[in-house]
């Protein structure tokens, strides 16, 4: 069995056949997977999703490529709908630079709200990083300064420096399909050093499908085996191993 601990299940990608993805998925031997929101109204349907179907847990928050957008009072909905059953993180979140969407002092400003709303509530958070590896972890060192982080890096692209940073803060690391891509060798050499039990697996559905169903579109939660089955590889492993280890870490992570 594996976690898909990072899909986009909301989005209109989805909308036509929801739930025959999810019968996919739990027909590849996907346990649970986590909707994760990247507004107020889309982190309303992960919600509504969760409650609709066994296999789904919801994340919520304003990715930081929407905040920007963001109306009066959709920082309040995100706080209430926190504390909704089924609600397992709050995210995602974090920091932007290859987009220009969003002025980079209000994406550091809602990054501290998600980080400080996830410590209120018992929570861990979900962090986006795109082209700011270093403001990455400068945030989260000066948050580390507030209290205990628990948190996930999503979808990592960064170097093993980097992820042995975000361990020592007491994150764990997951990644997604971009590690499967042929020319991400050193994405892979990357995640043969993290410890067994800080790493996870995701699939950043409708993004990012994997080696060898690149070509799919939307990706989707059953495609997960793909990216678990390489990083077993990379680990050197089996794949029911690496199952079995990264489903422990998810379901200790987000309490599922």
């Amino acid at each position: 069995m594996l976690i898909d601990t990072h899909a986009h299940l909301d989005q209109d990608e989805f909308g036509a056949d929801r739930d025959a993805v999810i019968e996919r998925a739990a027909v590849a031997g996907v346990d649970a997977v986590v909707a994760v929101g990247t507004t107020a109204a889309s982190s309303r349907q992960c919600v509504e999703l969760a409650a609709r179907y066994r296999l789904v847990f919801a994340a919520v928050g304003i990715q930081p490529n929407y905040v920007a957008e963001a109306l009066p009072g959709d920082w309040a909905a995100v706080e209430r709908l926190a504390a909704a059953p089924r609600v397992v993180a709050v995210g995602e979140t974090g920091l932007d630079r290859y987009w220009d969407f969003a002025p980079f002092e209000l994406q550091q400003e809602y990054f501290d709200r998600h980080i400080d709303l996830a410590r209120r509530l018992d929570l861990p958070f979900i962090v986006h990083m795109r082209d700011c590896d270093a403001d990455i972890l400068a945030a989260l060192r000066a948050a580390s300064q507030r209290g205990r982080l628990s948190g996930v890096m999503h979808s990592f692209t960064g170097d093993a420096a980097m992820a042995a940073e975000c361990l020592a803060l007491g994150l764990y690391i997951s990644f997604a399909g971009m590690v499967t891509f042929k020319k991400s060798q050193s994405l892979r050499d990357c995640a043969a050093t993290i410890p067994a039990d800080r790493l996870l697996v995701e699939t950043d559905a409708p993004y990012l499908s994997p080696e060898p169903v690149r070509s799919r579109r939307p990706n989707e939660p059953a495609l997960v085996r793909h990216t678990a089955e390489c990083l077993a590889a990379a680990r050197g492993v089996t794949l029911a191993e690496l199952a079995a280890q990264t489903t422990a870490n998810a379901k200790r992570l987000f309490r599922i």
